[in-house]
């Protein structure tokens, strides 16, 4: 249903029962899926998707074209999934040559003021809290949390299932499972409370604390202790994300307890 005061390129591909309300502008090449709702003042740019049973509050912009003096023009895409909420005044940007898109997950929750830059890859499951700011080429993984008002350097790389103290300052990988808080952006402890809430049991979250415990207070160089946690924790999916994402991190990890 479009309001009449509604603007819709005609080669927009929008689902027969999407409500569009008044004063919304959406460009040519935008795919709106079935339930979706655009509030009014959303201003929706070319070359942009969104999936089924989305919600989009007033003043969010969506596929404009990237703040990256590289950007030539390239036909590049912003993708957003299903069931997600994108609250007010939010902007996500299209991708560039490097990615060629952004793309947010489904069942996402982007709260107001919040901005995804070029080539900004988010999962599924994520919340970001208000005002919140995420620089290009960052990647968030499923089911991480960023607390308000956090700042996240280009090209970081943020690990499932992490809390995200509000007002963070991140520069560095954050790997998976844990909470980071602290400045300098440090280890605070694996997300022991998310975790639960999320159907790990008590031998996988015991498993997860003692990979940690190696990491960041044996006292032992990265490359050490991901040897011995391999080679004295027994083999899980949650052992080996973690080794995985330090040994594929280029830009490093945030700091232990007790680095200086």
């Amino acid at each position: 249903m479009k309001q009449p005061l509604a603007y819709v390129h005609p080669d927009a591909k929008i689902a027969p029962n999407v409500v569009i309300d008044p004063f919304v502008t959406i460009d040519k090449n935008v795919v709106i899926g079935e339930g979706t709702r655009i509030s009014s003042n959303v201003t929706i740019l070319e070359n942009t998707t969104i999936g089924k049973n989305c919600v989009i509050f007033p003043g969010a912009v969506i596929g404009a074209i990237p703040q990256d003096m590289k950007f030539r023009g390239e036909n590049t895409f912003v993708v957003i999934g299903d069931n997600t909420i994108i609250r007010e005044c939010v902007t996500i940007h299209r991708g560039t040559a490097a990615k060629q898109k952004t793309v947010v997950g489904n069942n996402c929750l982007i709260m107001a003021y919040c901005h995804i830059a070029h080539d900004c890859i988010i999962g599924n499951n994520v919340i970001m809290a208000n005002v919140t700011q995420l620089a290009g080429e960052v990647e968030v993984d499923d089911y991480a949390i960023l607390g308000g008002g956090s700042l996240i350097h280009q090209f970081t790389h943020i690990g499932k299932h992490v809390m995200l103290q509000g007002g963070s300052k991140v520069n560095k990988d954050i790997p998976p499972y844990i909470t980071a808080a602290r400045e300098p952006i440090s280890y605070a402890g694996i997300n022991s409370i998310g975790l639960r809430r999320r159907g790990f049991n008590n031998d996988q979250i015991r498993e997860i604390q003692n990979a940690y415990r190696i990491l960041f207070q044996s006292g032992m160089n990265r490359t050490m202790a991901l040897e011995k946690i391999e080679t004295e924790l027994p083999a899980s999916a949650e052992r080996d994300e973690i080794v995985l994402f330090i040994r594929n991190s280029p830009r490093g990890i945030l700091k232990g307890y007790l680095e200086k």
